[in-house]
């Protein structure tokens, strides 16, 4: 794991910036404490900054080729390189590691750009062909690890994070109007959009190739193509006997490793599979202690793996915490992250930094296997549109007092009688976005879904969750949350074995009557107690509804009262509804005033954005 950059001319001219190929390595130290290696010449130069979980003695990186004519970085783990390592073995590869990165090299080799399709694990990486002066980008097929690139006059440069593209004198920082749109919608931001205009993220799933001839960008891992073959799911012990593969895989390490945990079922299923493989106590698991009423889910936690016989740790997230690391982050990071869960993920990376170096995280269970509340609404939503006077229940349910406490039944009610009458996809944007669909959000998301089957309603929403918010918004928080205290996290769920299974399996097997995440409960009986798998979801929140009438009172009256990115956005109506208690905004709000943050701290051109 680490952060890598670099530079490439596509003219064959010598690099305009050479002098900040050493300043881009600086701002991904975060990502990679363990070390930093540069190579190339005045026309490519590639580095990284490493974070040692592998092959902690010959790992370093970047890796060439024994001519010299490759070179390659890797941010993140390749979890079948025992094969692709004995493959070049054969072929007479000359090693200098032991670690997995280093086999992309020969695989690379022997198969140019499609190398990339046989690696399984999570990745951003780079590959520099300096005889063909061909550059190659890669991304996993979920979208666990990140990469940014931007091309400026004929030169492309790339990195892990957006501050490293920020290290240059000619690049500009003007806002994208489009990407503004669709955060203010969304909370985030849909690949390849940043907020950042000519800067873009490569999406999951994608192979970019760059030389002489231009720049293009193509599938290798098509989730529709997955989503439309047929189902292989055909019972809980098939997804069970995946999830245990998934896990066993991703334990691979030379360093300790940890869990997250909740006490809920994706990340106790988690904690309880890795205990099938090594003992219990060489497991750390950890999980946070909200002080704030009603949100605080570490008893339940600490019941699961207290069964396990792990080594626990709770990490208190109090006011005053939860306010350090929302300083770091908005510091430290040149993107708005609007989930407000970054905060205490960045809290347990933190801790969880003095005992492991890696953690597994339950990402993707949601996505794959129907969790959210929201996809039960759809599915109530038929049934309320044919109450004669649903119009006098939706008056009924506005009028009940509002509350600030985490995702309360009044929430639930208003939400849902907010929207249910709407189009499906409407619907799903208004409960799940920030500000709700505007003007071209609704036509931009149903793109997203070209290609996939038409006949499972609910099954769309499932895999536009699986496209957008997944790998935009809650990959983006662990991703960032975790890295920040140098530590890598993993999602087993997110393994290519279990997605495949998961993607074309029929909504019924997931969402069952009004029970969420069906197969998976099903699946998870006998590994971990019946009573996490009847738990209700609660999920990692935090009391910002709270925090907007109080503590960041100012804060949010400075930047929402005539906010810079969001000027035709009602946010001062709605920041005064919600310090009246009429309604709680906070969902719609706090994104937004993390934008505003973000042009602030990164001193954002906002010209493009137009006046009123």
């Amino acid at each position: 794991m680490c952060g890598i950059f670099g530079a490439v001319s596509l003219t064959g001219a010598p690099l305009k910036h050479p002098e900040c190929i050493v300043p881009m390595a600086a701002a991904l130290a975060h990502r990679g404490p363990d070390g930093e290696a540069i190579v190339g010449h005045d026309r490519a130069r590639l580095g990284a900054r490493r974070l040692a979980i592998m092959d902690l003695t010959t790992g370093d990186q970047p890796f060439q080729s024994p001519d010299g004519s490759i070179w390659m970085i890797c941010n993140g783990e390749i979890y079948n390189a025992p094969e692709l390592r004995r493959e070049g073995a054969r072929a007479g590869y000359p090693f200098r590691s032991t670690g997995d990165i280093e086999t992309i090299v020969p695989l690379y080799q022997s198969a140019g750009a499609d190398a990339v399709a046989r690696l399984e694990g999570m990745f951003g990486l780079a590959v520099w062909d300096d005889r063909r002066e061909r550059l190659l980008l890669a991304r996993d097929r979920a979208g666990e690890k990140p990469l940014f690139w931007t091309e400026l006059e004929g030169e492309l440069r790339f990195a892990s994070e957006i501050q490293a593209l920020l290290v240059y004198p000619d690049q500009p920082r003007r806002v994208s109007p489009a990407a503004t749109a669709l955060y203010g919608a969304l909370g985030y931001v849909p690949a390849p959009n940043t907020m950042l205009n000519g800067i873009s993220k490569l999406p999951p799933g994608h192979v970019l190739v760059a030389d002489r001839s231009g720049v293009t960008l193509r599938r290798y891992w098509d989730p529709a193509q997955v989503a439309a073959a047929r189902s292989r799911l055909d019972g809980p012990a098939t997804l069970r006997d995946a999830l245990l593969r998934a896990v066993e895989r991703e334990l691979m390490s030379d360093v300790p490793i940890g869990v997250f945990t909740s006490g809920g079922l994706d990340s106790s299923l988690l904690a309880a599979a890795a205990a099938r493989v090594m003992p219990g106590e060489q497991i750390h698991t950890y999980s946070v202690k909200f002080t704030e009423p009603g949100y605080d889910e570490s008893a339940h936690a600490e019941a699961v793996t207290h069964d396990i016989r792990t080594s626990h740790h709770v990490v208190t997230a109090d006011d005053a915490a939860l306010a350090r690391a929302l300083d770091h982050v908005t510091v430290a990071l040149a993107e708005p992250v609007g989930d407000p869960a970054i905060l205490p993920t960045y809290l347990l990376a933190a801790a969880a930094r003095e005992h492991v170096k890696v953690v597994l995280s339950g990402e993707g269970a949601d996505e794959l296997f129907g969790g959210y509340p929201t996809y039960l609404g759809h599915k109530a939503a038929g049934l309320y549109r044919r109450i004669p006077g649903r119009r006098l229940v939706a008056a009924l349910v506005n009028r009940l007092p509002s509350s600030t406490g985490r995702v309360t039944l009044e929430f639930l009610l208003k939400q849902f009688v907010a929207a249910a009458e709407l189009p499906a996809l409407e619907r799903h944007l208004t409960w799940f976005g920030a500000l709700g669909p505007g003007v071209g959000t609704v036509p931009e998301m149903a793109s997203r879904l070209k290609g996939f089957p038409e006949t499972d309603p609910l099954n769309r929403i499932l895999w536009l969750d699986f496209l957008t918010y997944l790998p935009d918004n809650l990959l983006v928080k662990v991703d960032r949350g975790t890295m920040l205290a140098s530590i890598e996290a993993r999602a087993p769920y997110l393994d290519r074995e279990v997605m495949e299974l998961a993607l074309p399996a029929p909504s019924a097997l997931k969402v069952r009557g009004f029970i969420t995440k069906a197969i998976l409960k099903e699946a998870a009986r006998g590994v971990v107690p019946d009573a996490v798998i009847r738990r209700r979801k609660q999920g990692l929140s935090v009391p910002v509804a709270r925090w907007l009438n109080a503590g960041l009172a100012s804060l949010a009256d400075r930047h929402l009262a005539a906010p810079r990115l969001f000027r035709s956005a009602p946010t001062a109506r709605l920041l005064a509804e919600h310090r009246s208690g009429r309604r709680n905004h906070a969902r719609k709000l706090w994104p937004l005033l993390m934008a505003e943050l973000w042009a602030d701290r990164w001193n954002v051109d906002t010209t493009l954005l137009g006046v009123d």
